[in-house]
């Protein structure tokens, strides 16, 4: 199998109260995936990793607002520390937004970038860190501003995040500044998945900082 589609019905995401989330993604390392079907007898270095699949299964790969939600949540975390981590969630970005602005209806990840694995006990610490913030969100959203996650204004994100991810690989040399930018992917994609407006002006706020922080790193690292 070289890749896998999956269904993203972006016009109706499904709300997810992103505590549920981190719980689900949190039974990854102890339960392992629900179509592995492990047996007792299994080594327990099974369970050591989990992978990008994985995660995006339990995401529920049916839209595009869910998954940036989550791959923002985990770049903001420990787990943007990791070597090669924010490369790898730009991929992931950059992958499925350019599918949705093609307007196609499932999204299509290339096997190898499935199969890339994350330690669990990274990705536990990373899911620890996250609950406070998570529970403190959930209490807050609410649709409103709606005409700001809706038609035309859902492309404008898209582009948004596409445009990040173009950069993210470049932000690893900038301290904190792939933090801030997965501020932005986890505020546009909780404002997509709530029809929360005002999540979504905080998320192009978040962005202007985000292009500050570039452009000032950048400048820091020229030659005087």
């Amino acid at each position: 199998m070289n890749g896998k589609t999956t269904n993203s019905s972006h016009n109706a995401e499904t709300e997810i109260p992103l505590e549920a989330l981190l719980d689900h993604l949190s039974e990854l390392c102890t339960q392992g995936a629900p179509d592995q079907n492990q047996t007792k007898d299994q080594d327990q270095s099974d369970l050591t990793h989990v992978s990008v699949g994985d995660i995006i299964h339990v995401v529920g790969d049916r839209s595009f607002a869910p998954l940036l939600m989550l791959v923002g949540m985990l770049l903001v975390s420990p787990l943007s520390g990791v070597p090669t981590f924010p490369s790898m969630v730009a991929c992931v970005v950059l992958l499925v937004t350019s599918q949705m602005l093609y307007g196609r209806k499932h999204f299509w990840l290339p096997a190898r970038l499935l199969n890339v694995q994350v330690p669990c006990e990274k990705l536990q610490k990373a899911l620890c860190w996250l609950q406070r913030p998570a529970a403190f969100v959930d209490r807050i959203t609410m649709p409103r501003m709606t005409v700001l996650v809706r038609g035309p204004s859902i492309y404008i994100i898209a582009v948004i995040c596409l445009a990040i991810a173009c950069v993210l690989p470049l932000m690893e040399l900038i301290l904190f500044s792939s933090s801030v930018a997965g501020a932005v992917l986890v505020l546009f994609g909780v404002a997509l998945v709530t029809r929360d407006g005002l999540l979504a002006l905080f998320g192009y706020s978040a962005t202007v900082i985000t292009i500050w922080m570039i452009v000032g790193g950048a400048a820091m690292m020229l030659p005087s």
